[in-house]
């Protein structure tokens, strides 16, 4: 995966909330076959069935079969450059992903090419941290027809209370009911190991000394992968195993997976096209506030 951008802008400085509506320079990112078949087996994909099922986004050369990218794809592809950059610096073992939404406007192509930009939307003080939220833009390089918008927030311990607007609260009302269908993966020990070849090589998934620091006793899951093998259990319940029925999916980071857990994703069909979903572990639940739309 190639990502190319300008001069990044560094500054030593506190977060500041005066970044809030900041965009970015326009980022070129390309990818190809391989980069789609490696986030596939990153967020699990195979693992059930490696000789058939889901081989459109395993493989790229079995008879009859047509290669195809998981939906969630656009989550490892890096936004627009600098923008984050203005925030000012900060510890980033005390960083989590706090929430995340990825909406398809066309179909995602095995091999591409877009130019991104990044919106700092919002900095909001939630007292204990700060919260950065941001929004993503990428158009295709060819057509100049958007492709794909994506939106982050990210939960930084420690940086709040500078008495700032506490931001929305996105809460979600499950129905008064048992999940109308319940899925669960195993994640491999080594699955974060395996994720971070995508792109994100953040020490605190595979560093234990670095995770320790943040104050866990070993190296946590990327919250961006269970978001994908969640997306993956959303695409084959609920849209057949077809991306192009996969329209949006928004959800909020919870509690930390660690490697070799299960997760188990439980899904409310509440319309016709849309869903609310959230995902757990032994432990409790780590993906929570999920909103799902699909063509039906």
């Amino acid at each position: 995966m190639r990502q190319t951008a300008g001069p990044p802008t560094v500054l030593a400085m506190p977060i500041n909330p005066d970044a809030a509506g900041s965009t970015s320079e326009p980022r070129q990112a390309s990818w190809d076959s391989k980069d789609c078949l490696l986030y596939a087996l990153g967020v699990g994909a195979g693992v059930s069935d490696p000789t058939g099922f889901e081989l459109e986004f395993t493989t790229e050369n079995s008879q009859d079969v047509t290669q195809k990218v998981l939906p969630t794809f656009p989550v490892v592809i890096q936004g627009g450059g600098g923008a984050f950059g203005k925030v000012g610096s900060f510890n980033l073992a005390m960083l989590v992903h706090g929430e995340q939404s990825v909406e398809l406007h066309a179909s995602l192509p095995v091999n591409g090419m877009v130019e991104s930009v990044t919106t700092i939307t919002g900095i909001y003080d939630k007292g204990s941290g700060a919260v950065i939220a941001t929004s993503t833009v990428a158009t295709d390089q060819q057509s100049g027809k958007a492709l794909w918008t994506t939106t982050s927030s990210a939960f930084v311990r420690g940086e709040g209370g500078w008495g700032g607007d506490r931001g929305p609260s996105g809460t979600v009302q499950f129905p008064e009911r048992g999940p109308d269908h319940t899925v669960s993966y195993a994640t491999r020990p080594d699955q974060a190991l395996l994720y971070r070849l995508s792109g994100d090589r953040n020490p605190l998934h595979s560093d234990p000394q670095f995770a320790a620091m943040g104050g866990f006793d070993r190296p946590i899951l990327h919250g961006l992968c269970s978001f994908g093998f969640t997306g993956r259990a959303l695409l084959h319940t609920l849209c057949e195993s077809n991306p192009d029925r996969f329209v949006s999916m928004a959800a909020r980071f919870s509690k930390p997976v660690f490697p070799g857990e299960e997760l188990t994703i439980s899904i409310w069909v509440t319309d016709e096209g849309s869903a609310l979903f959230r995902s757990s572990t032994p432990a409790g639940v780590v993906i929570d506030a999920g909103r799902f739309s699909y063509q039906g």
